[in-house]
């Protein structure tokens, strides 16, 4: 493994220097990600497999909690019109609570991947 120079991100230090460089754990590359008009350098990241873990198991939390309270949800009289469970029509109650139940398990879920990806990373670059 060869040394890695490291510059400090300031404004005075112009993009097309930092190609190459790491700077804290984050790596910049020379080529555009985008076409014209886009910046000329990106910055990636590799999350450390602390980071990544504890992401994954955010991920798992919000699989393990969400569920289980929609069904907590689900048999809550005030979720029906009726006042009893399944009697009646669905009330705001229940599709306010399904809807931030929905979007719990897909943050969830882009966490726990970002954190798959992050662990995965990690891996690879300390194999280099």
């Amino acid at each position: 493994m060869g040394m890695v120079e490291t510059k400090r991100l300031s404004a005075s230090v112009p993009t097309a220097d930092l190609a190459g460089t790491r700077l804290s754990g984050v790596r910049v590359r020379a080529r555009p990600r985008w076409g014209p008009g886009a910046l000329e350098y990106s910055v990636t990241m590799v999350l450390s497999r602390g980071w990544s873990l504890f992401l994954i198991g955010v991920g798992v939390w919000t699989w393990a909690i969400w569920p289980r309270f929609g069904l907590a949800i689900w048999n809550d009289a005030r979720a029906w019109a009726g006042g009893t469970v399944g009697g009646g029509a669905p009330t705001g109650f229940f599709w306010i609570h399904l809807l931030l139940i929905a979007a719990a398990l897909v943050i969830g879920t882009t966490v726990g991947v970002l954190g798959i990806r992050g662990w995965r990373a990690a891996r690879r670059a300390s194999r280099r």
